[in-house]
């Protein structure tokens, strides 16, 4: 079922040029990594009162650590259990790649894993700016499927370990807290919080 969906979704590559030039530039490697750090960037900065900001700050902090749980989660996952890219076990007839082939395991797919480990303490910041991270997400996630380079199951995999290390950052969070708050404390007192 995971390679039937993928040979549907890949199938739509290639058929319209300036669809396919939309997800190769924002499903790439960099670019919704980089516009999901600016959205944090943002956020860290925007906010006015005291009382959003010490909220908003501390869900930025927890993102970061998200990020870098989904990383290593990831990584670990990896130690265990290697799936080769679909371009490399599909018949080239059938595969459209729209990216370079990257030699890593599939899945679960690293992407995926950061971009949703960027949402969940967000969300519950900020909906607003929560619900456009996931939006991006879940439009980058699906173009790494349509570009070629993973399978639907690898970036699901991804998606429910950034979700869960979000939650786990939250956790972590909740516990440090005290540590938290004197870690704002000097960014404030240095100008840059």
């Amino acid at each position: 079922m995971d390679t039937s969906l993928y040979l549907i979704i890949n199938g739509w590559a290639g058929r319209v040029r300036f669809i396919d030039e939309i997800f190769k530039g924002i499903s790439n490697d960099y670019f919704a990594v980089l516009l999901g750090c600016l959205t944090l960037l943002w956020l860290w900065f925007a906010t006015r009162d005291k009382a959003s900001r010490d909220k908003v700050q501390k869900a930025v902090l927890m993102a970061a650590m998200s990020i870098g749980f989904a990383g290593a989660m990831v990584d670990i996952c990896n130690i265990f259990y290697t799936r080769p890219r679909p371009f490399m076990t599909l018949p080239a007839s059938s595969v459209h790649i729209l990216f370079y082939r990257p030699t890593d395991s599939s899945f679960p797919s690293n992407f995926a894993s950061i971009m949703f480990a960027f949402v969940i303490p967000v969300i519950f910041a900020n909906r607003k700016y929560g619900l456009w991270l996931l939006g991006l997400a879940l439009i980058t996630s699906f173009g790494r499927v349509f570009m070629g380079i993973h399978y639907p199951l690898d970036v699901t995999a991804g998606a429910v370990i950034g979700i869960l290390t979000g939650f786990l950052a939250m956790g972590v969070g909740w516990v440090i807290n005290p540590v938290m708050d004197y870690i704002l404390l000097v960014l404030r007192k240095i100008g840059i919080a």
